[in-house]
């Protein structure tokens, strides 16, 4: 299978530069989000909370909410996912705890509005590395995952749902204006993921001509557990018939799906296109018992 014969060199710039991401992202969480009293949404947000209220180490709390979570969502990650996640909770805690301790600030004399738009840039880079090498963080994509195919509600919506839950608990330790001011850096910091990454939530269609469509067919169900189309078609200058492979993933697997098709047919001619609002099987729902792979 393709993660098995994954060249042992790109894992390894696909972990660095996921710890890159994370460093990034909980340098800002420390130095901006923390120093100024800026709220955050999803895992992280709690992790905040929890550190305001009762004095929890965010670096201690975000693995004893991750952890757990990732255990009970295992079987929706896959093993690849499974790997990045793990390792992106883990180099993000360490990174966390590290900021902490080294004795410098980021000195915008707590001025609000840069520390929002300065938190949403260094939190969306970093972020954007992380998701554009396979890596996530867990916490919220791993509770999305599992409503997505339980309840068959969309990742985007759990998403939102879910952060706007944790931002509305977070003015238990915050104000009205600066909760304003962490909506800014949460705008900013889609923005930046959208630029770095091509979008966290967003969907991205594929188009695939190659001689080998019934292989990179069978690998997709099988790594990727996301359905395939054959469509018909003609060449207009050769009137050849033949088949091409419609696909659509999330933003997360898109890279993954380009990594399928070079691996088993460089030469495949392949079209990439965003895909605003999906719905269906696997999307917006996903109907009880059925046989994922089909």
């Amino acid at each position: 299978m393709l993660i098995q014969e994954k060249s042992p060199l790109k894992t390894i710039i696909d972990l660095l530069m996921v710890t890159l991401g994370c460093g990034i992202y909980a340098l800002g969480f420390v130095k901006i989000n923390m120093a100024n009293q800026l709220a955050e949404g999803g895992v992280t947000g709690i992790t905040l909370i929890l550190y305001h209220l009762v004095h929890l180490d965010p670096a201690i709390s975000t693995l004893a909410i991750n952890i757990p979570l990732i255990i009970i969502g295992y079987k929706f990650l896959g093993r690849r996912a499974l790997i990045y996640t793990v390792w992106g909770t883990i180099t993000l805690s360490a990174w966390i705890w590290l900021w902490q301790r080294l004795p410098f600030e980021i000195n915008i004399h707590h001025d609000l509005f840069i520390s929002g738009v300065l938190a949403g840039l260094v939190g969306g880079f970093g972020s954007g590395i992380t998701y554009r090498f396979g890596g996530t963080t867990g916490g919220s994509d791993v509770v999305a995952r599992i409503l997505e195919k339980h309840r068959g509600i969309s990742m985007g919506q759990s998403l939102l749902v879910f952060d706007a839950i944790v931002l509305t608990v977070s003015l238990s330790y915050i104000d009205l204006r600066k909760m304003m001011y962490t909506l800014l850096a949460s705008y900013v910091f889609a923005q930046v993921v959208n630029f770095t990454q091509e979008g966290a939530y967003t969907g991205h269609g594929f188009i695939i001509m190659s001689a080998h469509n019934q292989e990179i067919a069978d690998t997709i169900l099988a790594e990727m557990n996301r359905g395939v189309t054959f469509l018909k078609s003609q060449g207009a200058y050769s009137k050849q018939d033949g088949q091409a492979l419609y696909c659509v993933v999330s933003a997360h697997e898109a890279q993954f799906l380009r990594d399928i098709v070079s691996h088993i047919d460089p030469k495949a001619f392949v079209s990439v296109f965003d895909v605003t609002n999906v719905s269906g099987e696997g999307f917006t729902y996903w109907l009880p018992g059925q046989k994922k792979n089909r």
